[in-house]
């Protein structure tokens, strides 16, 4: 058996509020299904009701004294939160760091389609990690690729500002833009 200070003891799950016989107050306070307040009452008295109108006594505020308790449908109640919860999810977006790849040579053509792509990124609410690779010999000449990632701040400024400047990471440099 695994002591208290045992490590591979696990702690206690929230399952959730608890409902019928699970409840082990004396008292509680119901609320019926009508959302009418029925006073404090005797759990077994609760359950006896929630049992006659074929429900459940589903605890909602366990931390009063004494615990609310409702009688309703639990497994309809459970549908419905989970419902809800893939709606909120639903709506709620999620950042991503998108990279635009620039190299001290990529021309100006090719500079315009990467900037137009990085600002559908922006205006889905994403941010953009523009990054200048740097090959054998650029690595001599970091001031032009400097020039490409400025140019790149310079096509985007309506709509991006500069989360964090440019920093040289090895053979890369970096520069995080973010929507205004």
């Amino acid at each position: 058996m695994a002591s208290r200070s045992d490590p591979r003891r696990r702690p206690p799950q929230d399952r959730g509020p608890r409902i019928n016989h699970q409840i082990r107050i004396r008292q509680v306070r119901v609320i019926d299904d009508e959302n009418k307040q029925l006073g404090v009452m005797e759990t077994a008295d609760a359950l006896a009701l929630a049992v006659h109108k074929g429900l459940d006594l589903v605890e909602i505020a366990p931390n009063q004294r004494p615990p609310v308790c409702r009688i309703m449908d639990f497994g309809k109640y459970k549908y419905e939160e989970k419902k809800k919860e893939q709606a909120s999810r639903r709506k709620q977006h999620q950042t991503q760091v998108k990279e635009l790849r620039v190299r001290p040579g990529t021309g100006e053509h090719d500079l315009q389609t990467k900037v137009k792509k990085a600002r559908a990124f922006l205006e889905d609410g994403d941010k953009v990690l523009v990054c200048c690779l740097f090959r054998g010999r650029q690595m001599a000449h970091k001031e032009v690729g400097e020039q490409v990632i400025n140019e790149v701040v310079k096509h985007l400024a309506d709509i991006a500002k500069v989360e964090s400047g440019v920093r040289q990471e090895g053979r890369r440099m970096v520069l995080m833009l973010s929507k205004k």
